[in-house]
């Protein structure tokens, strides 16, 4: 395990933009402030979503889209840089009307609302690729 203590230093209150997509309008907020590392949580609803689940064999993500009205239940994530941009690695957990769970790797989804709490920290991160599991991890 590789580990590192990190130290917060601002925190940000966001409602996500109509129509917007979710995980963009994160990684804009995250621009806009100069944030490259950071810890965020959000609910809300989305429109549609496609999200992705990371086959461990074939060492690839394989996507599952919904065009359909969604509650999000949970979004946990973080901000890195990646390949020198803002990344907003992004998790979610979404609902149904039915209450069935559908959950994964958020890649995209519409934003019909949604608020979003992101705490920076002051130790930037950035992703490389790691041999073992083909993915681009924190350093």
């Amino acid at each position: 395990m590789e580990y590192r203590e990190v130290t917060t230093n601002r925190e940000f209150l966001a409602r996500l933009d109509h129509g917007a997509d979710w995980r963009e309008e994160i990684e804009g907020l995250a621009r806009d402030e100069g944030i490259e590392a950071g810890w965020f949580v959000a609910m809300g609803a989305v429109q549609d979503a496609e999200l992705w689940y990371y086959d461990q064999d074939e060492f690839e993500y394989k996507p599952a889209r919904f065009d359909e009205p969604l509650e999000v239940a949970a979004c946990v994530g973080n901000v890195s840089l990646l390949d020198g941009d803002v990344f907003a690695h992004t998790h979610a957990v979404l609902s149904r009307k039915s209450g069935q769970a559908l959950a994964g790797h958020l890649d995209r989804a519409t934003v019909f609302a949604g608020e979003v709490s992101l705490r920076e920290f002051e130790t930037p991160l950035e992703r490389e690729h790691d041999d073992v599991t083909d993915l681009d991890l924190w350093l």
